[in-house]
């Protein structure tokens, strides 16, 4: 049996709407110590992390483990049935086919329960372990979803850079450069507001706009943000939940686009079948003399020529037809006239042309 029962009704409402856009399907994992889901996106480049304690809760019992598969976006439809201040309770029985959302107003005068049915998701749990990063940014969540709005209309990636000088964001399009440098600052009234970076050693990494803003979602869910980053690993993304748990997104640096186009080139888009070759014949001469030999380029890739009549004369009584470009056995027909001048025009007798061990050979007919 598992039974939640959440007085801020709202903030599962604002996680859903954070993460059905980038998660379609996944699976709930219900424990004794809390609520939680862990997913990646369907191009399998960013990673979901969701964990609500069961200490955040008014009431939490789940006498044994259970995961329940859920629509995300029909999960996030249900969830807006709700109102801003209204309690919600979940409510599964083990081994049920649903689930059940129950939405009670502050003063107990109304009461909504919507039932929806669970899914049977196949999905592998990824231990995600823990890492030093080499540099530590957290920042408004507000500013950072700005930056990375603005930045969105001008490029397609990002580059976050951390140095002593602060973080800088990037980015580069068809219409121009754009650079936001936000240096750390401490000294603020309100400390949602400020700046704090720990840095290790510099960082540089590139990573697409569109997932981030997408991470950009959740604001509201916290008034600051940390960004996690080092040249190892992905990028983490987190906001904290009320004190009673985070969410976290995880996205893999982009590969530099010229590494990727060598790649792509390099492999082979489609494999033509070559051509067999044609057994060669040794015809019978009879004794007759040869007139002309040329050899012919047999090579299967090299393109089919069309044959070509060429006139050559070496002299004025030195004159002869020559095949150029042809292949044996195509029953070339020779021309019975040749143009010596350029109004004389004189009978030619036909050749015939004979292979010989890869050669062709035109001789007089008979």
């Amino acid at each position: 049996m598992l039974e939640l029962r959440l007085v801020q009704g709202s903030l599962l409402k604002k996680v859903m709407e954070s993460i059905k856009d980038l998660v379609n399907d996944a699976n709930f994992d219900c424990s004794a110590s809390g609520f939680s889901l862990q997913a990646m996106d369907s191009s399998h480049v960013a990673l979901v992390s969701l964990l609500l304690r069961s200490e955040g809760f008014e009431h939490y019992r789940c006498d044994r483990n259970l995961s329940m598969g859920m629509n995300l976006g029909n999960m996030a439809k249900m969830l807006r049935c709700a109102g801003n201040d209204d309690i919600v309770t979940i409510k599964a029985d083990d081994g049920g086919d649903c689930v059940t959302f129950m939405f009670e107003s502050p003063n107990q005068d109304k009461i909504a329960d919507f039932e929806m049915k669970l899914m049977d998701i196949d999905s592998e749990h990824l231990g995600i372990p823990e890492a030093e990063y080499e540099a530590i940014v957290r920042m408004p969540s507000a500013e950072f979803a700005r930056i990375c709005k603005d930045l969105s209309s001008i490029g397609d990636t990002v580059v976050i850079s951390v140095t002593k000088e602060g973080v800088k964001f990037s980015t580069k399009g068809d219409i121009g450069t754009a650079n936001i440098v936000c240096r750390q600052n401490t000294s603020v009234d309100k400390p949602e507001e400020a700046t704090i970076i720990e840095m290790q050693t510099p960082v540089s990494l590139t990573f697409a706009l569109r997932y981030m803003n997408s991470f950009t979602k959740a604001t509201p869910l916290a008034s600051q943000v940390t960004v996690s980053l080092s040249s190892e690993l992905p990028i983490v993304v987190e906001y904290k939940i009320a004190e009673m748990g985070y969410l976290r997104f995880y996205l893999a640096p982009k590969i530099e686009e010229d590494e990727e186009m060598n790649g792509h080139q390099a492999e082979p888009v489609e494999t033509k079948k070559q051509p067999e070759k044609k057994p060669k014949t040794e015809p019978q001469t009879n004794g007759e003399p040869k007139r002309r030999v040329m050899k012919i380029d047999l090579d299967d890739e090299e393109e089919e020529l069309k044959p070509k009549v060429e006139t050559n004369s070496k002299s004025e009584n030195d004159g002869y037809v020559e095949v150029i470009g042809s292949k044996p056995g195509n029953g070339i027909i020779k021309p019975k006239q040749e143009i010596i001048g350029d109004d004389e025009v004189m009978d030619v007798k036909p050749k015939i042309e004979k292979v010989t061990n890869g050669e062709v050979e035109v001789m007089d007919e008979e």
